[in-house]
């Protein structure tokens, strides 16, 4: 496999992991919100994997915007979990 296909393949690889762990909370709505932070920064790493090695404009904007979005979706979910009653 290539460095590209590499790098895309490590998002999902830490994502299968991280998102099965944290959809193990015995509450659904943060086992879902767990599982979610791991798909949404795969999002990012794939993105980034493309702006390193892609070279279709059409492919590079998406993967920027894909970033900007994600990365505000994870900062509203961790503050989601960082203020639910314990």
């Amino acid at each position: 496999m290539d460095a590209a296909h590499d790098d895309l393949m490590k998002g999902m690889d830490a994502m299968n992991s991280h998102a099965a762990q944290g959809m193990t909370a015995n509450n659904i709505d943060v086992a879902f919100i767990c599982g979610m932070i791991p798909h949404h920064q795969c999002a990012k790493d794939m993105a980034k994997a493309e702006l390193a090695h892609g070279t279709d404009p059409f492919a590079r904007k998406l993967a920027t915007g894909i970033i900007a979005a994600q990365k505000k979706e994870i900062a509203e979910m961790l503050d989601w979990l960082k203020n639910r009653p314990q």
